[in-house]
């Protein structure tokens, strides 16, 4: 499958911690439900895991080539560890025939995400 983009995004998880400590909205406005149920059960890693998610958003809005509602992309942790990207409204609409992979890494201070989007020529 040919690769139509590739998006990378790195973001300090101080400043993800900081903001999400400041007001509710943020969290509400950038990630879906799901996002926050999964990053609160991380205990300590609470706020890597919202900050890699944020890294991913962009990530893959930089790979499709556009900008996009942060509530577009959800990044979902599938049983066995690995995540995903699940694209909701005019991002789905837009994706029909490609696939995005996502990987997502963080440290002690940072979180990043790279997106690579392929054209999926059997759909």
């Amino acid at each position: 499958m040919p690769i139509l983009g590739i998006g990378t995004d790195i973001v300090e998880i101080k400043r993800v911690e900081e903001i999400a400590r400041r007001t509710q909205r943020f969290c509400a406005r950038v990630f879906r439900p799901s996002e926050i149920a999964y990053c609160n059960s991380r205990g300590k890693s609470r706020y890597a895991s919202l900050a890699a998610r944020f890294a991913a958003k962009e990530a893959v809005a930089k790979a499709l080539g556009r900008p996009l509602s942060w509530q577009d992309v959800e990044v979902v942790t599938l049983a066995d560890g690995r995540p995903i990207v699940k694209l909701h409204g005019p991002a789905q609409q837009l994706a029909q025939k490609l696939r995005v992979h996502i990987s997502l890494a963080h440290s002690k201070d940072y979180a990043h995400a790279v997106a690579v989007v392929e054209v999926d020529e059997n759909q």
